[in-house]
């Protein structure tokens, strides 16, 4: 039995294993994997020594924003709103409003249920006042609202700007269903990084520490001991770029030398310089997304940035 004020809906997301990932993903012409496979135990470490780095600016920079804006953000959202979460993770970042909006619910939403739990319950914890009810669902697919949860006006939260690993038109399809789920009046609170100098963006994904190769390498490591591939991690080199023809930062591994790989009786030919893309992360003006976001029926109320203007937040309003 879970603390009276939390309670647990698992939509049992169907996740794809790791194999069947890295089959489909090197049967491609040109060889991908979702990013969501770098986070296993190491490379969730990892990630958060990255964030940890001074050149990766994100994390901190939408904290001094949300902290610094949390008074106007209650003046425009008022109190006692249906607060969820997609991708909540950790939560960290909503804990810096929790105290001052003063939600209804809090819906935390992952595809990790027992990491979600964890998480739901260091949040009762903390904030013993707020009912949370946590959903285990694969949120780029659907965002249920439980029956347990109460009635009122939504408000969804989608910090760390996630919706940059969309691609523009499966970002335009995130934001429509959030539209729909949050309904008329309901509001999205989105953190969005910026277009900037490529040097800014090129030391953010390559940091001198080495902390980002060791991520994107660690996928290696992973696909190894969980796949029985026999792959040699040194074989690979990380590389993180900006294509500004697109406005992403791309992230691959490149293979250092002629290859063959096997697994569940696949061949997989990777030849010299040949790369293995592991991550996008689209970057928008402040125009570029505010057209984006009315697209999906969503009007912008406000947005912030910090003085050098390296990462925004935007509130819309359906």
């Amino acid at each position: 039995m879970m603390d009276k004020t939390i309670t647990f809906h698992d939509h049992n997301p169907r996740i794809e294993s790791l194999q069947e990932a890295v089959i489909k993903g090197l049967s491609k012409e040109f060889k991908s994997i979702a990013p969501k496979y770098f986070y296993d135990e190491r490379g969730s470490q990892l990630f958060a020594e990255i964030c940890e780095q001074p050149e990766y600016y994100p994390p901190y920079i939408e904290r001094t924003i949300l902290s610094g804006s949390v008074d106007e953000i209650l003046y425009l959202t008022g109190t006692e709103r249906i607060t969820f979460e997609p991708g909540a993770g950790e939560a960290t970042k909503i804990r810096l409003l929790l105290d001052a909006l003063k939600p209804s619910a809090y819906l935390p939403m992952d595809i990790s249920c027992e990491y979600l739990k964890q998480a739901a319950a260091e949040i009762v914890d903390e904030f013993p006042w707020l009912p949370v009810h946590a959903v285990c669902v694969d949120f780029t697919h659907s965002i249920p609202i439980p029956n347990t949860a109460p009635e009122g006006n939504r408000l969804a939260f989608f910090p760390g700007s996630s919706i940059g690993n969309f691609t523009p038109n499966e970002a335009l399809n995130f934001l429509s269903m959030v539209r729909s789920t949050i309904g008329q009046g309901g509001m999205l609170l989105i953190g969005v990084d910026t277009k900037k100098e490529p040097a800014i963006l090129h030391a953010a994904y390559n940091d001198a520490a080495g902390v980002t190769a060791k991520f994107n390498l660690n996928l290696i490591h992973r696909i190894r001991n969980e796949t029985g591939v026999d792959c040699d991690p040194e074989n690979f080199e990380h590389q993180a770029f900006y294509n500004a023809d697109l406005g992403r930062v791309e992230m691959h591994l490149i293979s250092r030398c002629e290859q063959t790989l096997h697994l569940n009786g696949h061949r997989f030919q990777l030849h010299e310089g040949e790369t293995l893309h592991t991550e996008n992360s689209y970057k928008y003006s402040p125009d570029e997304f505010i057209r984006l976001a009315e697209r999906a029926g969503l009007q912008p109320i406000r947005h912030w940035l910090d003085d050098e203007k390296l990462f925004a937040v935007y509130l819309l309003q359906a």
